[in-house]
């Protein structure tokens, strides 16, 4: 099972580091996903990951460094949007309905279903389809290898992902609630929590 580290949506001042720590410890595939930034910021992330990892990075928005970055390809968050023009690498999509996900799966390498399970401690972001539905959609081929669950994954329900037959999950909150932004320095915890996740999917 494919496992994909999605970045928390704001910079932090540690973050070069543990993203180089983590590709370190094995770490396959980064979505660096900063919605509505300003690209100097992501621009300056970059500049500070050793760039023998680009290629293992995809981003969402300013599709533009893809290639001046020689990164490993763009994520479409929008169902309705099209590939740009001269894109090169991995194309990979966001998905929020299980009707969609054939459809989608043609234009991609691989699809995020988006809220498979509720997001812990957190109310707002439940789960969107019920286990019944997952289970149809995996019986349909719908879920297959090329789509990657997203949304409230945990190391308590990533034997249950690949259960159901998707070939990857995406992990966010369950690793970036390891350490504290404001208040840490020492990311040990963070990096054992990732040998730990990486563990479940293999």
């Amino acid at each position: 099972m494919k496992l994909v580290v999605m970045t928390k949506s704001t910079f932090f001042v540690e973050e070069d580091k543990i993203l180089t720590a983590l590709f370190d410890e094995g770490m396959e595939r980064l979505h660096l996903y900063k919605p509505q930034s300003l690209p100097i910021y992501t621009e300056r992330l970059l500049s500070l990951i050793p760039d023998h990892y680009y290629k293992q990075i995809s981003i969402h928005e300013n599709f533009y460094l893809n290639r001046e970055y020689g990164l490993g390809g763009i994520h479409l968050d929008n169902q309705q949007e099209e590939v740009p023009q001269g894109i090169k690498g991995r194309v990979s999509r966001t998905c929020e309905d299980l009707s969609l996900l054939k459809e989608m799966k043609k234009n991609a390498n691989y699809v995020f279903l988006r809220r498979v399970f509720d997001e812990p401690n957190n109310n707002e972001k439940k789960a969107t389809f019920t286990q019944q539905q997952l289970e149809e959609a995996a019986d349909k081929g719908w879920i297959d290898k090329k789509v990657y669950a997203l949304g409230g994954v945990t190391t308590d329900n990533i034997k249950a992902a690949k259960k159901l037959g998707f070939g990857g999950v995406v992990i966010c909150s369950d690793l970036w609630n390891k350490f504290d932004v404001h208040n840490e320095t020492d990311y040990k915890t963070l990096l054992t929590h990732f040998k730990k996740i990486r563990n479940i999917a293999d």
